[in-house]
């Protein structure tokens, strides 16, 4: 039987192999030197050149099955002065064999990758906000949970202290002694000096000292707090004993700071914070108290307990707002036709609900005063109090108290029902007291700090980064005393990454200027670090982020 005949195949047709040597031989087209030289002889394309157009491969690829479906068959060559994505994409393609040395458009390809994957694998790159840099930074008195150093130097002077250092370090913190190293140090990890000045800055006092619960922050504590042994909830006795000894603590702290020996110190609660600022701290003449974040309850109880106090940063608000609106007046009357404007467009005020009296007399003039229900005096109340009572939990809520008021706070805080929760994990629990000196029933603790090794991505490889983590609640003043020792330490060159405790960044509202400022006395902190205290807050509501020195100068951004 004879076998059945095999089917007769297109002429143009070609099997896979043999469309495959087609391919491999195109790109080069050694086989045809007729067409080399047709192709030589061309004049050279007004497009893109083939370095141009080879920038991205890639996206000729994406393209290729739709022009291939279209195409009835391969043409020879691709047109030398047409488009080039209608070019066959194999014509993009490099023989495996033959190497090509980059051209200029790939060599700056290559360099923008590599600046690319500097940027995003270097060591944090600090924005500059001054216009120059400065030998010192403002004080930020907001409290930071984490601070990150990095430097291209080691912080192995940092870790592994001996028992001598430590113990002396403590003995420093508690004589108040005075640390002053040379600017530069050939061997930091030999300098027992720096080491013992460590370990000096890293001390803080506490109170209440409860080791299994973490003590700071208290607001937003709740979940960490979840589930922690709290054998006082249940028991008023046992919360009686410890709100009278954490008033004595409270009283200790206040007569050290009127009596100038404690600079400052933070009361931290479960619904705000306070911080108390000795006189001739940040550019007031009085001892001052800040509370943040405040609710229109709390300030009704202080104007009832007869507290006076201003709302800094809301006044500031305002003032602006006045301002720019006047700016905006006098613009449209300069730019009105005729050089002039009506009376309502300027002379009249825009209406505010801050400005309602509560007074109907439109209503008489229109003979509809009986027909009318008027608002009561609460409704009133409640309108003229808009404004205030939007900015409950917010940073505009700072209230500030300065004087002799701040002891009148104090009574008022012993005795606040809202200072201590009532349900929750932290009932029962007084607040947290934090300062820079020892007090009565204060408990010393120390912030935890790490050294960190790591490699980063430059230009050429990659280079050693070291890094230095201090956890714990980080006061002003030790963020100051461990800039001072890590200038000399790594050269006059470092980088600090700061996680602030954001409703305490509220604290640095600028005050008031009344009075001369008077001269504090050491009180246990470095001098530069007071003189820096001494200066009036230029952060306003923000807090300092990002720090950099480099040649002893700062940089920083908030």
């Amino acid at each position: 039987m004879a076998a059945p005949a095999q089917p007769e195949h297109s002429p143009g047709f070609k099997k896979p192999p043999a469309l495959l040597r087609l391919k491999r031989k195109r790109p080069g087209r050694r086989s045809d030197p007729a067409a080399a030289a047709e192709a030589a002889a061309a004049p050279a394309p007004r497009g893109p050149s083939a370095a141009a157009r080879r920038r991205n491969p890639f996206s000729s690829l994406d393209n290729a099955p739709q022009r291939a479906a279209t195409a009835p068959q391969p043409p020879a060559a691709a047109p030398a002065g047409g488009d080039p994505s209608a070019a066959p994409f194999w014509q993009f393609l490099e023989p495996a064999c033959e190497e090509k040395a980059p051209s200029r458009a790939e060599a700056a390809e290559s360099s923008d990758i590599l600046s690319l994957s500097q940027d995003l694998h270097s060591p944090l790159a600090v924005p500059q906000a001054p216009s120059s840099p400065r030998e010192e930074f403002p004080a930020d008195w907001s409290i930071k949970t984490r601070v990150l150093f990095m430097s291209s130097h080691p912080f192995t002077w940092a870790e592994h202290l001996k028992a001598q250092e430590e113990a002396q370090g403590f003995a420093q913190h508690c004589r108040a002694a005075q640390t002053t190293l040379p600017q530069s140090l050939q061997e930091p990890r030999l300098c027992s000096e720096l080491r013992c000045a460590f370990q000096q800055s890293l001390v803080y006092w506490l109170h209440p000292s409860l080791p299994w619960l973490p003590l700071f922050p208290r607001l937003g504590a709740d979940r960490r707090m979840a589930g922690k042994a709290c054998p006082w909830a249940q028991d008023e006795a046992l919360q009686q004993v410890l709100m009278s000894d954490w008033s004595v603590s409270f009283t200790s702290l206040y007569n050290l700071l009127r009596a100038r020996l404690c600079p400052y110190f933070y009361v931290c609660a479960a619904q705000f914070s306070v911080l108390f600022r000795a006189a001739g701290l940040a550019g007031s003449a009085v001892p001052t108290a800040a509370i943040a974040p405040t609710t229109r309850g709390l300030r009704e109880a202080m104007r009832s307990e007869g507290i006076e106090f201003s709302l800094p940063l809301l006044e500031e608000s305002r003032t602006r707002k006045q301002k720019s609106s006047e700016e905006s007046l006098e613009t449209e009357s300069t730019d009105g036709l005729g050089g002039g404007s009506s009376r309502e467009d300027v002379g009249e005020p825009a209406p505010s609900d801050d400005d309602d009296d509560g007074s109907f007399s439109w209503l008489e003039e229109m003979g509809v005063q009986d027909k009318v229900k008027k608002p009561d005096t609460i409704s009133i109340q409640l309108r003229k109090e808009k404004h205030e009572v939007q900015v409950d939990h917010r940073p505009e809520s700072l209230v500030l108290v300065r004087g002799s008021h701040t002891f009148t706070l104090l009574n008022f805080l012993i005795s606040c029902r809202s200072l201590v929760a009532v349900a929750g994990p932290q009932a029962g629990l007084p607040p947290t007291l934090l300062a820079p000196v020892a007090f009565r029933g204060g408990t010393m603790h120390t912030l935890k700090a790490r050294a960190l090794s790591g490699r980063a991505r430059v230009q050429g490889g990659f280079e050693d980064v070291f890094s230095l983590e201090v956890l714990g609640p980080v006061l002003p003043h030790t963020l100051h005393a461990l800039t001072l020792l890590l200038g000399p330490a790594q050269r006059g060159s470092f980088r600090a990454l700061l996680s602030p405790h954001e409703p305490s960044a509220a604290f640095n509202a600028a005050l008031p200027q009344e009075g001369q400022q008077q001269d504090l006395p050491p009180c246990g902190l470095h001098p530069r670090t007071l003189e820096q205290l001494r200066q009036s807050p230029t952060l306003g509501k923000s807090c300092i982020r990002l720090l950099e020195m480099k040649d002893f100068c700062y940089t920083w951004k908030a």
